[in-house]
């Protein structure tokens, strides 16, 4: 068998979730049945099942601009793809699903697995980025669909005091949907808020020779960042949410002090709407770390 690498993006808009479920439109779901189709191997064949494992399983209408995916394969299966193609295995298998995959699934590459790489347990470390436009932000139409709006002024310094809170090993069953058996300890690497710098749209003056000059797309948005060896189930959009509740002045900071200190979880700091977040990065240590690092992340996180 051969592991391969995916690196893929999506707009998350059109899809529930990453993982495969019945009669849903997935990205898990229409990358397994692309596979299928260009390898020639028919659904629900067990002795070639084509299941990819993930390095974070988005939730419905999250985007993601750097997932990473990997697949087990056999080598007499991949050959199919060649065809009479003269480049590698895996360009050709990467041609082959961009053809049939839909427009809100780009394939950016697809390269032999080195020893020991695991997509979902070998990663160091995972960056988020969730987009919100606030009452002083001039949202560019092009980015409706991966922008939250809200009608409010949004006070970053106190939304910056929350999110210094989250650094570092926590647990964040405050913020988090409960895992049975599993745990909401986190180690948040990074994580702050910044507003993009506002650019008119129309500039008071343009240089010689210089006919428009197109403004920054996320002209005057908000923008969180957040950084993690790994993330609870609705960890970031609850944060989101309840970073923008300080924010707007209709909680406190002492209110998200007492949530960090006390993990439990209800309704109050719950997660926010999905399409303003995107996964925007895995990180990975050198190849041969990747064994020793998938084993240490499946050990129990404690305090």
């Amino acid at each position: 068998m051969t592991r391969l690498r995916i690196d893929l993006a999506y707009d998350g808009g059109g899809f529930y979730g990453w993982a495969k479920q019945p009669e849903l439109r997935t990205v898990q779901g229409t990358i397994e049945d692309a596979l299928h189709k260009v390898l020639r191997v028919p659904v629900g064949d067990e002795r070639e099942p084509l299941r990819l494992t993930v390095a974070g399983r988005t939730d419905t209408g999250v985007h993601a601009s750097h997932q990473v995916a990997h697949l087990d394969v056999s080598d007499e299966t991949l050959a199919r793809c060649q065809g009479h193609m003269d480049v590698p295995l895996t360009e050709a298998l990467a041609r082959r699903l961009k053809a049939v995959l839909p427009a809100d699934i780009v394939i950016h590459g697809i390269a032999i697995a080195p020893q020991g790489f695991d997509a979902r347990f070998s990663a160091l470390e995972r960056t988020y980025v969730y987009r919100v436009a606030d009452r002083s932000s001039e949202v560019d139409p092009r980015l409706r669909g991966c922008v939250l709006r809200v009608d409010e002024s949004l006070d970053l310094d106190a939304m910056n005091a929350a999110a210094a809170m989250t650094i570092g090993l926590h647990d964040f069953g405050s913020f988090a949907t409960p895992n049975p058996g599993g745990t909401t300890i986190r180690e948040v690497k990074t994580a702050y808020w910044r507003r993009v710098p506002v650019a008119s749209l129309v500039p008071d003056a343009l240089a010689e020779n210089e006919a428009y000059r197109t403004p920054s797309l996320e002209s005057g948005l908000v923008v969180f960042t957040i950084v993690a060896d790994a993330f609870a189930r609705n960890m970031v959009r609850s944060l989101v949410g309840s970073s923008i509740k300080v924010g707007s002045g209709r909680k406190t900071l002492e209110w998200f002090a007492d949530k960090m200190a006390n993990p439990v979880r209800e309704g109050s700091s719950g997660p926010i709407a999905p399409q303003g977040l995107t996964l925007e990065h895995i990180e990975y240590p050198a190849d041969d770390q990747l064994a020793a690092r998938a084993e240490a992340i499946r050990a129990v996180r404690t305090l």
